[in-house]
């Protein structure tokens, strides 16, 4: 279990960057607990996390600043896997992004970034491939010395290039 405390600036999974603006003691059906309240930043909503639960929602803290450079790696190298069926592909897709990690994130976005170069997008695939690059571009912007300006530039240009040469004549 990670310890947080008062200040902390997080990652709550599927919602974004957060901080823990306070930690109490409550108790509940003859037990204690250790509750977090958590300030999600995208919307100003108050969420109250029992700790035994942090780890199962995938709550955790900010990628360190070193690791940006391995995202950006990881962006621009390797293959991407596109399940053909939609509806494998979207369940599949929320999954990776109910995990919370960076690199699930960014390997829906390269997916449907991939995915959208051969053909439109779904609405929900649209949408969630705006809401994956939302993720990522805060979660860098936070680590890092970038504004969120150059992180979508660097982003778009990563992938860019990283798909230069797919073709559009794929089935799918």
């Amino acid at each position: 279990m990670i310890a947080f405390k008062i200040g902390d600036r997080v990652i709550y999974p599927n919602q974004g960057l957060g901080v823990i603006e306070d930690i109490q003691e409550q108790a509940f059906n003859g037990e204690r607990f250790t509750i977090f309240y958590l300030r999600i930043l995208s919307n100003n909503a108050l969420v109250l996390v029992p700790a035994p639960s942090c780890d199962e929602i995938g709550i955790r803290k900010l990628i360190p600043e070193g690791a940006v450079k391995e995202i950006f790696h990881f962006m621009r190298n390797g293959a991407v896997e596109v399940t053909m069926n939609w509806k494998g592909r979207y369940k599949e897709h929320v999954n990776l992004m109910k995990s919370g990690t960076i690199f699930d994130m960014v390997a829906v976005l390269k997916s449907l970034y991939y995915l959208s170069l051969l053909k439109p997008l779904s609405f929900r695939e649209k949408k969630m491939m705006e809401k994956a690059k939302e993720l990522i571009v805060t979660e860098i912007s936070e680590a890092s010395s970038m504004t969120a300006t150059q992180i979508e530039r660097k982003i778009t240009s990563t992938l860019s290039s990283c798909f230069k040469t797919a073709k559009a004549g794929l089935d799918i």
